[in-house]
């Protein structure tokens, strides 16, 4: 097809179905900026509908959990909750003897035993010590029982530790006692 348009006709249509287009991008655009803000809206309602009724579903527990049964149950729960926790600190303040004989007979040396053992606990541990340990014993020669001292000072959770001079008298056939302080 041959086209007899003048040319600034031309360029006149040209230039008005570009127009067109453009008005017809923009109106598609503003069709799209509309749908949008109605999805937007009808989410918002969706989202304060929910909210309103979780605060319904909030008050109604609220109204259960000051009921006198209630009250009375959680007044004897904070009761029993400090009655345990009064109990834990008794418990850890305590000195487990059994403790420090374990780590004792870990470090006896083979060939010594004790005769005697006691342990007197501290009024006020301020320096971390929670007893004071007095023990007695055999041992059959003076270099195991330094052996037995040395593994005592070395014992991180003992202290103070202190063997008399009459336990280093004699060589053989020692009868010896110690004083120390445990954690």
């Amino acid at each position: 097809m041959i086209n007899l348009l003048p040319p600034q006709t031309k360029t006149e249509l040209k230039l008005e179905e570009k127009w067109k287009l453009v008005m017809l991008l923009g109106l598609l655009f503003l069709v799209f900026l509309v749908c949008l803000s109605l999805i937007l809206i009808s989410i918002n309602i969706y989202i304060s509908g929910e909210v309103a009724s979780q605060k319904i579903l909030l008050e109604q527990r609220e109204k259960e959990f000051r009921t006198p049964q209630a009250q009375a149950l959680q007044k004897s729960l904070t009761t029993f909750n400090q009655t345990l926790s009064q109990l834990d600190a008794f418990y850890q303040s305590q000195f487990n003897v059994s403790d420090v004989l374990e780590r004792i007979s870990e470090l006896l040396p083979v060939g010594t035993y004790l005769t005697n053992l006691s342990c007197v606990p501290q009024v006020s541990a301020k320096d971390g010590w929670k007893t004071s340990c007095s023990l007695s014993g055999f041992c059959p020669n003076r270099e195991t029982l330094l052996d037995f001292k040395l593994r005592l000072e070395e014992e991180k959770s003992f202290g103070d530790v202190y063997f008399p001079p009459a336990s280093w008298v004699k060589p053989t056939n020692i009868n010896f006692s110690v004083t120390f302080k445990a954690k």
